[in-house]
């Protein structure tokens, strides 16, 4: 018999109605007390909501978390419980996440048999698996073996708390690339068979998370998973859960490996059924979208138009719910891919009904719409007529100045695709097509750009629109473009560029826009081929930069009115235009010589599509010229002849260093043209350049020249930095090869223009010397012609004298 103590009390029975007494015997050192005060609060917490939150404001939760822990198995389940429970209210959650709890509920998990204590413990852990800082904890405590075990639990709350924990977990990237390590693909496939909805659901959710993972898939598809999912799809009493296996299957449809199963197995087939069958339209669209994603694969889309995917697709476009609609034009982008379907949709007038979409109030269906008449009409020239046919075309220009990018993008791509129909260039082009481009060149979307680009290459095709593109603005976001990284972004600026500078006024403007410049530095990389077009084309419109940065113009650069040389270009230096050198004041830099006489004299001999000058009209511009001073002209300027304001330059002073110039070229027309010996011809032509500059000089006296005052006077007399060439009297080897070429061009003689060091310059022509007396054998001779010493001489390239004419 056990003694009793006589310092003790004896047992002492409590009984409290009181929340808050009980919360404070929750602190009690004994054992029958906190078993009984454990139990009192787990009953009135799972009274409702209004006692959790009170019990909160109690101070009850740290108490209870610390008996979790207790030796005592009854007090321990009890403060479980009231946990648990506690912890479905949202500010119980939040409070409970402060408290260092996790460590010991993972411990729980593994308490062999005792289901009670499992639940609880999962059902507090579930409420805060949705914080990242749990989850982290949970990972670290190596939470998320003991959780995929009790997904074989026979308590179906234990299991569906477990699920909803995983389910959080797996939102984190790291734990969802090892779920399928750790062997949770086959107990989630088991509760497929659950007879409680709610756990099939969670279930479908964390395999919808788990299938984007490539690994995880692998795993899925060695488990037969997706046999499980199509028996699953075929039970039409689980419909409900026929959506969330279809995401899955989804995702799964990105594999390789999955698709040729699902050849094997007919999946398609059966896919194709439920994008038939009469259902929701969110099935619908997910079963849509397996469509899409299997399309991926040229195998899949062989299959797709065999079961005649396009009548299917067709018949989808007229829908009610626009979410089905905008799920089948995303099919029809994927499957355009197949050129027989592109073919077959046409035929079945499906091109018609995707135009219309196009006026659709819901942006997501423009989009996609869009993006289906990209695919379409992709290298397909009858499916970009019938979209012109269905007005497409005016929509599509209108939708460039949408905020999705994904439509600009695609408006672009497809007007490209349009545009290589004449018919069909010429109404964009009417519809203000170029001018709608230069918005979305200031996109800071790489597709737009990319497809914005291109499109300005290919309606920019004559110089009226690069004309109405210029005025509009698009030249200097174009320019923008080549500082892109991207590599095809700056394939498709350069194309476009090419195309625009083959407008003299664009690649004036575009070369001042530093154009030159960033493609000379694209040029030393190496992916250069399209920056060296664009560099060509640059400086074929532009000769004054073409000669300055390169030195050098063809007997095929023909120089016309306008031409100026500045000198040699420096790293750095602005490339300032005619007018902007007019107007600066006298300086001490080297002069600038200009050649400019009226359009309508000079001949574009390269591509031959203006006449040569007559000599009528020269002598009748001369003769005007020759009976009016300077200072006369000035004063009738104000007044002009109403005929010579429309062939003459309005400029001064350069429009009146004409008069001799458009002598010389009657005097060489009427001297040079008669000759019929090509090598007499040039000869001629460079006597009539010596006399005009001078005369013949001995080399031993060139410094008697004095050609550097001479040009100092007139620039002080006209006040200007630039020199007619026609008003230079004095001139060394610049001036004269200058005054040649400028000649030679005019009356249709081919020759270069060289540039060299020390105001050196040189023209090479090109002479056809028929050695055998037969034409056919003749062979072409290059000869540098001598303007200075002997003028007249034809210098073979090679010769001694040649090289010393070129050089000091």
């Amino acid at each position: 018999m056990e003694k009793e103590d006589p310092e003790a009390i004896g047992p002492l029975s409590l009984e409290s109605k009181v929340p808050a007494t009980v919360v404070l015997l929750l602190s009690s050192q004994e054992e029958d007390i906190l078993v009984k005060a454990s139990e009192a609060i787990r009953k009135f917490a799972e009274k409702g909501e209004e006692n959790r939150v009170r019990l909160l404001g109690l101070g009850a939760l740290g108490p209870l978390c610390k008996l979790i822990d207790h030796s005592n198995e009854v007090i321990k389940r009890n403060a479980l419980m009231a946990v648990g429970t506690m912890a479905t209210n949202g500010e119980v959650s939040e409070a409970l996440k402060k408290e260092d709890v996790i460590p010991l509920l993972l411990q729980k998990l593994t308490a062999e048999g005792d289901v009670i204590v499992q639940e609880f413990a999962t059902l507090s852990l579930a409420s805060m698996a949705a914080d990242f800082n749990c989850r982290v904890q949970i990972n670290t405590n190596d939470g998320m073996p003991p959780l995929i075990k009790l997904l074989s639990s026979p308590d179906p709350d234990v299991t569906k708390n477990s699920l909803e924990i995983i389910f959080n977990l797996v939102q984190d990237l790291e734990t969802l690339k090892v779920l399928h390590e750790l062997g949770a693909i086959p107990p989630l496939l088991e509760l497929l068979k659950s007879d409680f909805p709610v756990i099939q659901h969670l279930a479908l959710q964390i395999f919808q998370c788990v299938t984007t993972d490539l690994e995880t898939q692998k795993t899925f598809r060695e488990e037969q998973g997706f046999e499980r999912f199509m028996d699953l799809l075929d039970n039409m009493a689980l419909n409900d859960l026929h959506a969330e296996a279809l995401q899955t299957v989804s995702n799964c449809l990105g594999d390789m490996e999955t698709l040729q199963l699902i050849h094997k197995n007919g999946g398609l087939i059966r896919l194709m059924e439920f994008v038939l069958a009469p259902s929701s339209p969110e099935i619908q669209c997910i079963a849509i979208k397996c469509i899409t994603m299997a399309a991926q694969s040229s195998e899949s889309r062989d299959v797709l138009h065999k079961q005649e995917i396009e009548k299917v697709l067709v018949e989808l476009l007229s829908a009610a719910d626009d979410n089905v609609k905008t799920s089948a034009c995303q099919a029809i982008a994927a499957m355009s891919l197949n050129p027989c379907f592109k073919h077959n949709f046409r035929d079945l007038e499906g091109i018609p009904p995707v135009v219309q979409l196009l006026r659709s109030e819901s942006s997501a269906l423009r989009e996609a719409a869009t993006q289906a008449l990209s695919s379409l009409t992709h290298c397909n020239k009858a499916n970009a007529l019938a979209v012109y046919e269905a007005g497409g075309h005016q929509i599509l220009i209108q939708q460039l100045s949408e905020s999705s990018t994904s439509t600009v993008a695609s408006s672009a791509a497809t007007l490209c695709n349009m545009a290589e129909q004449e018919i069909i260039q010429s109404s964009i082009l009417s519809q203000g097509g170029v001018q709608a481009l230069v918005e979305p060149l200031q996109s800071t979307d790489t597709q737009v750009l990319m497809y914005t680009a291109l499109c300005v290459a290919k309606l920019a095709c004559n110089n009226e629109e690069r004309e109405k593109f210029h005025k509009a603005g698009g030249l200097e976001p174009l320019v923008n473009l080549l500082y892109s990284k991207d590599k095809e972004l700056l394939k498709h600026a350069c194309l476009a560029v090419n195309v625009c500078a083959r407008d003299t006024s664009c690649a004036v403007k575009m070369c001042k826009l530093g154009a030159l410049e960033i493609l000379q530095k694209i040029n030393q990389s190496a992916n250069r081929s399209f920056s060296e077009l664009a560099i060509t084309s640059l400086l074929n419109s532009n000769l004054p930069v073409k000669y300055s940065r390169m030195g050098c113009l063809t007997p095929n650069d023909i120089i016309t009115s306008g031409f100026y040389d500045v000198g040699k270009a420096f790293l750095g230096q602005p490339f300032l235009t005619l007018e902007e050198l007019i107007n600066q004041p006298l300086n001490q830099k080297r002069e600038i010589i200009a050649f400019n006489i009226p359009m309508e004299e000079t001949v574009d001999l390269a591509e031959e599509r203006k006449p040569r000058p007559t000599e009528s009209l020269i002598a009748k511009i001369v003769d005007e010229i020759l009976g009016h001073t300077i200072s006369k002209r000035q004063e009738e300027e104000d007044n002009p002849d109403e005929e010579l304001h429309d062939v003459l330059p309005e400029k001064s002073p350069i429009s009146f260093g004409d008069v001799s110039l458009l002598m010389l070229i009657k005097e060489a027309k009427d001297s040079v043209l008669s000759l019929k010996d090509e090598g007499e011809q040039y000869a001629a032509l460079a006597r009539l350049v010596s006399e005009a500059m001078g005369g013949a000089v001995p080399r031993e006296r060139l410094h008697e020249l004095s050609w550097m005052l001479h040009q100092s006077e007139l620039r002080f007399q006209l006040k200007s930095n630039v020199l007619p060439i026609g008003m230079i009297n004095k001139g060394t080897y610049c001036h004269r090869a200058f005054l040649f070429k400028c000649l030679a061009d005019t009356i249709g003689k081919r020759c270069s223009l060289v540039r060299g060091d020390y105001n050196r310059a040189w023209n090479e022509v090109i002479i056809f010397i028929d050695y055998y007396k037969n034409p056919r054998f003749s062979v072409p001779c290059r000869y540098i012609v001598d303007l200075m010493h002997q003028p007249g001489t034809l210098l073979p390239i090679d010769s001694p004298a040649a090289q010393q004419y070129q050089t000091i």
